[in-house]
């Protein structure tokens, strides 16, 4: 059971108590990230997140910073999303308060000075030529720019290496100014303390922290009227393939039950890509899908790599599997196994105090509302066969079909011609 309280500021501080644990999970989440930055901007909210472990008023170094947190057996990192900014610790419960404070100067006193900036500029660019550099991460950003081509959401949360080179100080502060504010913000804990205790603690150390008006984020444009289709030619030993239909938001009604065509889909070992195209078929060594939920969109992606000269085979192959949800009801045991592979894996999640506080604190600062996990387990027990194959014959059709190929492909128009449903 969780507990909420905000401050006069808009602060929101969420925590579950565990006194089972003997550790505490803290978390920050910050509505700033790749959707809420324009084209000519992108990759700032990442910037920013680097910038953050660069030195404080208080803690003059990284080092300074990690060490704080490590000489107490403690963990800290950022993470940056389209839809949010983490912070975090992980720390044993009699340390709290250094963690707690550690990130609280991070957040509020955060010196970016130029000569860091210039520094991690030279960092994040590196960190994008070794994205670009692995053909399994280039497909998938790819694919990401087909679904939603010349709009923020469609980026890589790192940016470009022309827009990261375009980045000066004085947008780093602005951006900062603007979103790091504390209606724009969530606190989450998890872990072995008490609900007021921790926001008393929080309170003392941030009832001066100043509201303002943080900008929103970028709406998706999701129009699409045909298949799309982008191969990126490079002498690779596999064809890295995605294909990708639009699917629901976060809040849609009928998400989770596109969340269960994932996993019948491609999750784990005995689901139907892995048993299909890699155990019958033998031509594809990782092959898998993942669903997205964004704010306002979503996506269901399927990836395979392959050898070069059997690509077209495996697109219709993969194109097949996709297709069979929509033409036949999933058989009652396949269904029942799907639900407990989702329902287990939730529970086995949750036993860690990080995937509570991250559970908590999401839901809350992108949809204002949380579910609990039994609420989840419920919706997940509901779906039927008949669902499913409703949202199948809604979202598998070939004029909202889109595919990214990176490797030694050639066929170009026999590949593009295949993508039908």
């Amino acid at each position: 059971m969780y507990q909420k309280t905000a401050l006069d500021n808009g602060l929101r501080i969420i925590t579950e108590t565990l006194p089972q644990t003997r550790s505490i999970c803290l978390n920050f989440f910050i509505g700033a990230g790749g959707r809420y930055e324009n084209l000519t901007e992108s990759g700032l909210s990442h910037f920013i997140e680097h910038l953050c472990f660069k030195g404080t008023k208080q803690y003059a170094t990284t080092k300074e910073i990690s060490e704080t947190i490590e000489s107490v057996g403690g963990l800290i990192n950022g993470a940056t999303d389209r839809e949010m900014t983490i912070y975090w610790t992980k720390v044993a419960q009699p340390h709290f308060g250094v963690s707690m404070e550690l990130i609280v100067d991070i957040l509020r006193n955060s010196r970016f000075d130029e000569r860091d900036v210039e520094k991690e500029r030279n960092v994040i660019i590196e960190e994008i030529n070794t994205a670009l550099d692995s053909p399994h991460e280039r497909v998938a950003m790819l694919i990401d720019e087909v679904m939603w081509p010349n709009q923020p959401v469609g980026m890589d949360v790192a940016g470009t290496k022309e827009t990261v080179g375009s980045i000066n100080r004085q947008h780093i502060i602005d951006y900062f100014d603007t979103q790091y504010v504390p209606s724009n913000t969530v606190i989450s804990i998890a872990g072995n303390i008490e609900h007021e205790q921790a926001v008393s603690m929080l309170n003392n150390a941030l009832h001066d922290w100043t509201d303002g008006t943080p900008k929103p984020w970028i709406k998706a444009d999701d129009r699409q009227d045909k298949p799309r289709f982008s191969i990126e030619k490079r002498g690779t030993e596999q064809s890295h393939i995605c294909l990708s239909v639009r699917g629901y938001s976060s809040t849609h009604r009928d998400r989770y039950i596109l969340d269960m065509i994932n996993v019948i889909l491609g999750k784990g070992m005995s689901s139907r890509l892995f048993m299909n195209i890699r155990e019958k078929l033998s031509v594809a060594y990782d092959v898998h899908s993942y669903a997205t939920h964004f704010i306002d969109s979503g996506a269901l992606t399927v990836y395979a790599g392959v050898d070069p000269k059997r690509t077209a085979i495996a697109i219709d192959a993969l194109l097949k599997e996709l297709a069979t949800f929509k033409n036949e009801p999933v058989p009652a045991a396949e269904l029942t196994k799907a639900k407990e592979l989702s329902k287990g894996r939730l529970l086995i999640r949750m036993e860690d105090t990080s995937n509570i506080s991250m559970w908590l604190g999401g839901q809350d600062l992108l949809k204002n509302y949380i579910l609990t996990v039994d609420d989840v387990i419920s919706i997940i027990d509901g779906i039927t066969a008949d669902d499913i194959q409703r949202i199948a014959q809604d979202i598998f059709v070939p004029e909202k079909l889109n595919a990214s190929i990176v490797g030694p492909v050639d066929n170009h128009k026999q590949i593009e011609d295949m993508l039908n449903i």
